[in-house]
Formats: C-alpha cells, sequence, structure tokens
C-alpha cells in the first residue's frame, strides 16, 4: 500500500515510529494530487511549500502530529485564500485562522489546500462553484454531492488524509454518502463556527471527513470545545469520542423511521441500506419503528429558515470592505447593484432574493414565523422517538450520484436530494454517514451511503455504532480506481 492511501490512524504509527516524517507525508499527498486532480477537480489552490516549512517542524507526539488536513474553502486559514467559490471574494486573504484551524494546529495538524464546494456552501452537487465541477472519483461524468463535494471527492480519490467540510442542510454527509467515505455532522454547538464564513448561523456546523470511524472520533476530539468567539458554542468539557468504539452494540436500540423508507428511493439504496439493517441485528442491536411525523415539512422549513438567514448573513458583500468591486459604478446604489449581480452566482441570488422576501413586511409571519413554529414541531419529534430508541438509521441520500448537469435546471428537484439530511440540523442533533453498499448505474459501480442521527451531543454513541458496523462489513476499504 502506497502512503497516500492510508488512513489517519495509519500514517499516525509510521509518524510515531519515524519511520515516515511528516514532511514525506505532505509529498505523498503532493504527489498523488499532481496525478489525479486533473481529473477529479477536488483542489481550489494549495501551498505546498508554506505546507513544507509547516511539516518540518511538525511535533509527531502531538494527537495530530503531523498529518495533513485539507480544508473546505469556506474556513479561513490565515495567509492562504478563502473565496466560499465565488467571484464576490475572489482575491480576498484570510487575516487570521478559524477557531477549527486554530484547533487543528494544536493538536499538531497541518492545514493543507483549499477545497472546492458549492458557491457559499449553498447547492447539493458542487456545481454551483464559480471555479470549476468537482467530478465525483468513483465516476469522473458525475457529481461528488454538495456543497462540500470536494472535500469529499480528496478523501475518496486518496487526495487527502482527512479533510474539513461544513454542513447546513446535509453537506457533509451527502457528498460523504456519494463518494463512499465518512462525514461526520456534530450537534449544533459541539464546533465553533468562528472563522466559518456564515450561510446560516442557526444550522452551520464544521466536521471532519475521513476514510473510516476511528479516524473522525479523532479528528473531532481535536475541533470540539468551547470558544469565547461564537456564541453559540457550548460550555463541555473535553471528551474522547473514540472511547466507546469497538464496544458491544448489544442490547442498543436503534430507530427506523417510517417517513423515511418511502417511494421513490433508488431500488438499490433502499436494499443496501435494509441489509445494513438486518446487519445491526445480527450485531445484536434491536430494530424498532419510529415516527417523525413532520418529515415532510422538513425541506419547506430549511429553505425558509436558511434563505432567510443566507439573506442577512451575505449582506455584508457589497464590494466596499473586501472582495470584487464594480467598476465605474454611477452611484451608491448602483455600487451595491452591480457589484453583487457581478459577485454572485444564480444560485446564490436565488436564495438571497427568497430570503429576503419571506423576511419582508407582510410575509414574516405567513412564512419566517411559521417556518420556526413547525421547526419546533421537527425538533419535537425527533425528542420523543429518541425518548424509545438509542440512534435512528436511515438512508443518507435517497439515490446514488447523479450525472453533471443532470438538475442544473430543475433546482426543485436538486433541493430533494437532500431531504434525509435536513432535519437533523434543524433539530440540531449529530449525524453521520458511512459506506453501506454499491449501486449500478449505467456500468458505473457507485456508493450508497448509510445515516445514523444521534441524540444532541451523543456523537460517541453514533460512532459507537458506525463503528461496529464498519468494522463488520467491507465497504470502508473500497477505493476507486483513478
Amino acid at each position: 500500500m502506497e502512503l497516500h492511501q492510508l488512513n489517519i490512524s495509519e500514517l499516525q504509527v509510521l509518524l510515531r515510529s519515524r519511520e515516515v516524517t511528516p514532511v514525506e507525508a505532505i509529498q505523498a499527498i503532493e504527489g498523488r494530487i499532481t496525478t489525479t486532480d486533473t481529473r477529479v477537480r477536488g483542489y481550489l489552490s494549495r501551498d505546498t511549500e508554506k505546507a513544507l516549512r509547516e511539516a518540518s517542524t511538525a511535533d509527531v507526539s502531538k494527537p495530530l502530529g503531523g498529518v495533513p488536513i485539507a480544508i473546505k474553502d469556506v474556513i479561513n486559514v490565515r495567509g492562504e485564500s478563502c473565496s466560499a467559490a465565488s467571484k464576490i471574494l475572489k482575491g480576498y486573504t484570510a487575516p487570521y485562522d478559524a477557531t477549527v484551524i486554530q484547533r487543528l494546529r494544536a493538536a499538531g495538524a497541518i492545514p493543507f489546500g483549499r477545497l472546492n464546494m458549492d458557491e457559499f456552501a449553498m447547492g447539493s452537487s458542487t456545481e454551483n462553484s464559480a471555479f470549476q465541477k468537482t467530478a465525483n472519483p468513483w465516476d469522473l461524468n458525475r457529481i461528488p454531492g454538495g456543497s462540500s463535494g470536494g472535500s469529499a471527492a480528496v478523501v475518496a480519490a486518496d487526495e487527502a488524509f482527512g479533510s474539513l467540510g461544513s454542513d447546513t442542510g446535509g453537506s457533509i454527509r451527502q457528498p460523504a454518502a456519494l463518494c463512499g467515505c465518512v462525514g461526520m455532522k456534530p450537534s449544533y454547538g459541539r464546533v465553533s463556527r468562528f472563522g466559518l464564513i456564515a450561510f446560516a448561523s442557526s444550522l452551520d456546523q464544521i466536521g471532519p471527513f475521513t476514510k473510516n470511524v476511528r479516524d473522525s472520533a479523532l479528528l473531532l476530539n481535536a475541533l470540539c470545545g468551547k470558544d469565547p468567539m461564537d456564541s453559540t458554542s457550548l460550555p463541555l468539557p473535553a471528551e474522547d469520542f473514540s472511547r466507546e468504539l469497538g464496544r458491544d452494540i448489544k442490547g442498543l436500540r436503534i430507530g427506523m423511521p417510517k417517513e423515511y423508507f418511502i417511494d421513490g428511493i433508488d431500488p438499490q439504496v433502499n436494499a443496501a441500506v435494509r441489509a445494513a439493517i438486518k446487519q445491526y441485528e445480527s450485531l445484536g442491536a434491536e430494530i424498532v419503528e419510529v415516527s417523525l411525523p413532520h418529515t415532510d415539512y422538513a425541506v419547506a422549513v430549511y429553505y425558509i429558515v436558511a434563505t432567510a438567514e443566507a439573506s442577512a448573513n451575505l449582506a455584508r458583500f457589497d464590494g466596499v470592505r473586501y472582495g470584487h468591486r464594480t467598476d465605474n459604478p454611477q452611484t451608491l446604489l448602483d455600487h451595491y447593484g452591480k457589484t453583487r449581480a457581478e459577485g454572485f452566482g444564480e444560485e446564490v441570488k436565488r436564495r438571497i432574493i427568497l430570503g429576503t422576501y419571506v423576511l419582508s413586511s407582510g410575509y414574516y409571519d405567513a412564512y419566517y414565523l411559521r417556518a420556526q413554529k413547525v421547526r419546533t414541531l421537527i425538533q419535537q419529534d425527533f425528542e420523543k422517538a429518541f425518548q424509545k430508541v438509542d440512534a435512528i438509521i436511515c438512508p443518507t441520500s435517497p439515490e446514488v450520484a447523479f450525472k453533471i448537469g443532470e438538475r442544473t435546471n430543475d433546482p426543485l428537484k436538486m433541493y430533494l436530494a437532500d431531504i434525509f439530511t435536513i432535519a437533523a440540523n434543524l433539530a440540531g442533533i449529530c449525524g453521520i454517514s458511512i459506506p453501506c453498499g454499491f449501486a449500478e448505474k449505467d456500468g458505473s459501480r457507485l456508493p450508497v451511503g448509510l445515516q445514523l442521527l444521534g441524540k444532541p451531543l451523543e456523537e460517541s454513541r453514533v460512532l459507537q455504532l458506525a463503528h461496529a458496523y464498519e468494522q463488520s462489513t467491507p465497504w470502508h476499504r473500497e477505493r476507486p480506481r483513478l
């Protein structure tokens, strides 16, 4: 096995035994990127010389000492570009490290590379990037999911040992499912959002992409913790999320929501998920049917709440302080209008307009206020379900990766790609997607993702259940042939 094919845990063993140096780890990843990323197009940029300088002084005795981690281009890394894959921020250089970057560095990791994404994290396919379209490593004619498509694709293609993404409505879990890697969305408030370019502040959460569940726990250990720079981060003590890994899951109760096993799911996806459920039963878990009765409203609620918050958050991009500025405006309003028209892509404009509309006088109560009330009902559905079960199981996505361009002109169909992931963000709970099999489409073998949802702040339980399934099946060891 070549160095770039290792997972984080395997790399750590070699680093600590001095069989491999951090510099060699960076060089291995750089070599892989050079040979494959012209096809995958997961990276927007990378500063290899800077990473090699950091690697030369890395302390391998630290929890993530010497491990390079790739970063979604919506998280600030000091001295590097942070464009959110948008023309409006082209040329912007981050003046500071996001809290998650500070924590990675404190754990000894080396941030390496900026990853492609849907512009301002708005999308489900990474086709909304202003700069390039990322391909799925399993079939280069298909999408990798979104918005963190670059983060998932580079891990699946062995162009990174691990990466960071952000999840507002499934933007970690859905691309992880479509690319066949592990994607973890922590509970809201677990991970600081300071230094993350905000999309929807009550929904956004940063999380890891990895090649297996143990690596996800290792990265989560470094990322979590109270941050005075983020008022929504929770004052929780340090936790070892790997502590439950390998423990017997016999007797644990897993809920199967009837609303998530419906007509419209790809039959091969349905078969793979049901086989995974049977595997859990063989491991001693008890499967219990539960109900999440307000599931049908989740997509509508999300696209009111998220667009309203996006409208407010993106008002700061006006061309006055940083980023793109239009040429020769005639008036201040002309400056604002032209700058934003030139800088934002079509999907971002669509969501700003929707969000501004639902917050406007005369419509606020009818849309935004009502959506917040239904959001509370969705949260209560999960609370009731979790009184009966330790976790909830369902497909991550109703289908496997679709072809690039297939849904570009059908925003509604694109939005429905996140139908099984959105509710977790509305409720603020944790969730993970792990590989659970493959589906055959037009001669391509494409990954299927299994989603496990847990109670707020019960990441350790979710990771325990995910690890038990992963270790009893071969799926996490499969890699695309590039």
